[in-house]
């Protein structure tokens, strides 16, 4: 695993142990298709990386020019990784890592008032979470307007063309893997 482009381009992320069943890191090149389907408008932006794993979304975001990153996660080995990379890549000035299980960091992000503009959530495919991740996110009104938030789901769990105030503008696959874009409708 590297980060693909930006400031920190081709600098490698730790990833999970062989072992490991818990995380399961977003593959470089889904990473880099996504990036290139969000363009080049990171500057500035502020960026939300739920069930982060090894935090490697929110990172190459800030490498490609994203101001802040949130990176939320509960398991001890994604937050040793999340903290790893994040100080490997110099980033921890722009980073703030979350220990807390996603409803309880989305809660208390939504208590802060800080929107952010783009929204990645990662949750473990069995948890079939899609519509969950997107009523977390309307509940705390953490999407910013003309925000997006991009959910990564098992290719058997049906993502809603509209739920909760948000409307799916694309959806793109990845063998088992779909990444669902919504934005608010």
């Amino acid at each position: 695993m590297r980060i693909v482009a930006g400031s920190a381009r081709g600098r490698p992320l730790a990833g999970p142990k062989p072992s490991s069943v818990h995380i399961r890191p977003t593959a470089d090149r889904v990473r880099e298709t996504l990036f290139n389907i969000l363009g080049q408008g990171l500057e500035g932006l502020r960026v939300l990386d739920l069930y982060a794993g090894t935090g490697a979304l929110g990172l190459e975001a800030v490498s490609r020019g994203a101001a802040r990153a949130v990176l939320v996660d509960q398991d001890r080995e994604a937050l040793g990784l999340c903290r790893s990379n994040t100080q490997a890549l110099g980033f921890t000035a722009q980073v703030e890592i979350l220990a807390l299980p996603v409803a309880r960091a989305v809660e208390q992000l939504g208590r802060r008032g800080e929107p952010f503009e783009l929204i990645f959530a990662d949750p473990p495919y069995a948890a079939r979470a899609v519509e969950g991740v997107l009523d977390l996110v309307a509940e705390a009104k953490l999407l910013a307007p003309d925000g997006q938030v991009l959910v990564e789901h098992d290719k058997r769990e049906a993502a809603p063309e509209v739920h909760g105030g948000f409307q799916r503008v694309d959806q793109r696959r990845f063998g088992d893997t779909l990444v669902s874009f919504f934005t608010a409708s």
